[in-house]
């Protein structure tokens, strides 16, 4: 990616990809187990800044897409892990105090803690304002009560990141707050996903904090929310890439492999469309995804409309890639086991988290109309 990754980008890439290939990560399924070998080669220091034991003066977002595209092309569950150790903790670097920094963003750095973004309830998704969990001070505590839904890592994490309501108000009224994962009053109850994912419902009965666990201060949990999930957007994009990608290698291999009627089904022209269509797509993605990680890492000024177009994208090209790659499998593709199947389970729920393929389009065509 000329232009938009610098040979740092590249080296790490490169490590990472070395790794990858030399590991038995589809076999993997192992969560904790998963971190702590992405510790163990130094690829969660991506997540932290270098002041606490990370790899850059600062956390780059073209580091977060080159490692999730290096790792969702290998294991949609490698990848969650490691993206969870950057989205659990991404507030915590933004507005964390320094001794929350210190106790927490080193244990992220080296596979010690395992991280948790606590924010979608059962009637608030897409609406993040519509949030009924609610921490009420008392004294220099906040009891905090409510239900989280969806939530990656749940019953896993040793650190959550949550956000509850503290007043009335729609967007100023949402408060931050750092929680151990042992916290008494917590109830975790897993969801049964289509595909590999430590994910479940964590209901909060009278759980207290004390007042130092606020992230920033008190109301300025929303517009935390939206710093972050603008940050990781770009990557869940990267992630699809790194899903068709694999999807299209494998499809090439299938079609020069595969004979029907007596030719290869590379012969036929019907499946060079296909292959191109499925081409112009990784190659637009991964154009669009970088350009806007750079523009991220870079411009220091709005980044909400570059991170949903890349997101909006990348997804939607990969689930288009992927059914692809199905129908040339033919029947093979819808057995359970086969790569093409695996993809198409997991790509799925990328053009619904950390935003909706609609809300990325609504947050566009907004951009667009303002004078």
């Amino acid at each position: 990616m000329i232009g938009f990754l610098e040979e740092r980008h590249a080296d790490l890439r490169y490590r990472a990809q070395a790794w990858v290939d030399a590991s038995e990560l589809e076999s993997e399924h192992d969560p904790r187990r998963i971190v702590e070998r992405l510790a163990r080669h130094d690829l969660l220091k991506a997540c932290v800044p270098a002041q606490h034991g990370g790899l850059r003066e600062r956390v780059e977002l073209r580091d977060l897409c080159v490692l999730r595209a290096v790792l969702g092309y290998r294991s949609s569950l490698v990848d969650t892990m490691f993206a969870m150790q950057g989205l659990g903790s991404y507030p915590v670097t933004l507005a964390g105090s320094a001794a929350q920094q210190a106790a927490l963003l080193p244990r992220v750095a080296n596979g010690q803690a395992i991280c948790a973004f606590a924010i979608t309830e059962p009637e608030a998704g897409s609406d993040v304002s519509a949030m009924t969990t609610r921490a009420v001070r008392d004294g220099d505590q906040f009891r905090i009560d409510g239900e989280k839904c969806f939530i990656s890592n749940a019953g896993l994490a040793d650190s959550y990141v949550l956000f509850a309501r503290t007043s009335d108000d729609r967007h100023r009224g949402i408060s931050a707050f750092l929680l151990d994962g042992n916290s008494n009053g917590l109830t975790i109850t897993p969801t049964e996903l289509i595909a590999p994912h430590p994910i479940g419902t964590v209901k909060l009965s009278g759980v207290r904090v004390p007042a130092s666990a606020l992230l920033g201060q008190e109301g300025e949990g929303f517009s935390l929310a939206m710093a972050t999930l603008d940050f990781f957007r770009t990557s869940v994009g990267a992630a699809a890439l790194g899903m068709a990608t694999r999807a299209l290698d494998e499809a090439k291999a299938r079609v020069l492999a595969r004979k029907q009627f007596g030719r290869p089904l590379a012969d036929f022209q019907a499946t060079q469309m296909a292959l191109a269509d499925m081409a112009v797509d990784v190659a637009a993605a991964r154009l669009l995804v970088f350009s806007a990680a750079h523009h991220i890492d870079t411009a220091g000024g709005p980044v909400t409309v570059a991170a949903a177009m890349a997101k909006l994208f990348a997804t939607e090209a990969a689930q288009r890639v992927i059914d692809r790659a199905v129908q040339l499998f033919g029947g093979q593709g819808v057995v359970a086991g086969c790569i093409v199947e695996r993809l198409y389970r997991e790509v799925r729920a990328l053009r619904i988290y950390e935003g909706t393929s609609e809300i990325q389009k609504l947050v566009i065509g907004k951009a667009l109309l303002k004078p």
